[in-house]
């Protein structure tokens, strides 16, 4: 269920309490689309960082900016994101997608800095083994640097969602809350877990008339705020196990 027709501590006509759907569902479409947006660029800017920068001035800015960003308080990337549609599209502009570029921003530096050091450790003799064959400089980086580096690079992507997902003060400014079930990303306020877990840690308890009966919960709010916790919690280790289930699929399998 979702939170519509909820009142106090009252059960609704369907005999439910309310319910986190409209939260799951804002939570996994918001934190996919930050995912989107975050891993490529990360990914391509680790890839520029290690393969390609020589450690020009370029190299140094992108490194600078990346090292700025991971200090940067999840409230300024809320911030940003509102201040950027609102000059784009016009005031007031809220969405899911919306949230998604807030919460990539604070994804990025993660993504950048974990695919660096794994490109890193990935041996130079494989490259030169790759270029002694005449392959070019992005194949050998496309199907040997990345592949073997993959399941650090999986694992750091992983890690920067788990940063994410938990986010609460830049999805209020950005995604907002609702009531109900919204599954367009692009349009309308969505409700993710975090805000869930704050807007009804908030009420700490119901209102019941003096004539309710006991279907009536008064503690039902915080009995909400901490099962949407649980959940949130189970989503971050069902995303780790499958974060494990591909690393470990298309990793480098040695011959012996």
């Amino acid at each position: 269920y979702n939170m519509t027709g909820v009142v106090g501590g009252n059960p609704t006509p369907s005999g439910g309490y309310g319910g986190i759907q409209h939260a799951i569902i804002g939570t996994l479409e918001i934190t996919f689309g930050a995912m989107i947006i975050s891993i490529p660029i990360g990914l391509m800017c680790a890839v520029y960082l290690v393969e390609y920068s020589n450690r020009g001035k370029l190299a140094r800015v992108i490194t600078l900016l990346v090292d700025v960003m991971s200090g940067i308080p999840s409230i300024v990337a809320g911030l940003f994101a509102f201040s950027v549609f609102t000059i784009l599209i016009g005031p007031g502009t809220i969405n899911g997608f919306e949230g998604s570029v807030a919460l990539s921003l604070l994804m990025l530096p993660t993504v950048v800095k974990s695919s660096e050091e794994m490109l890193k450790i990935v041996p130079h003799d494989l490259r030169e083994a790759s270029y002694a064959l005449g392959v070019t400089k992005q194949r050998t980086i496309t199907k040997i640097v990345l592949r073997t580096a993959l399941p650090g690079i999986v694992s750091g992507a992983i890690l920067a969602v788990a940063r994410v997902i938990g986010e609460t003060a830049p999805l209020l400014m950005t995604a907002g809350y609702i009531a109900s079930t919204n599954v367009n990303l692009f349009s309308g306020q969505m409700t993710t877990l975090p805000v869930y877990v704050y807007q009804e840690y908030s009420k700490l308890n119901a209102n019941c008339p003096a004539s309710a009966d006991a279907s009536c919960v008064t503690t039902i709010p915080m009995e909400r705020a901490w099962a949407a916790a649980l959940v949130l919690i189970l989503i971050v280790l069902i995303l780790n196990l499958i974060g494990r289930l591909v690393a470990k699929v298309f990793a480098v399998k040695s011959e012996r």
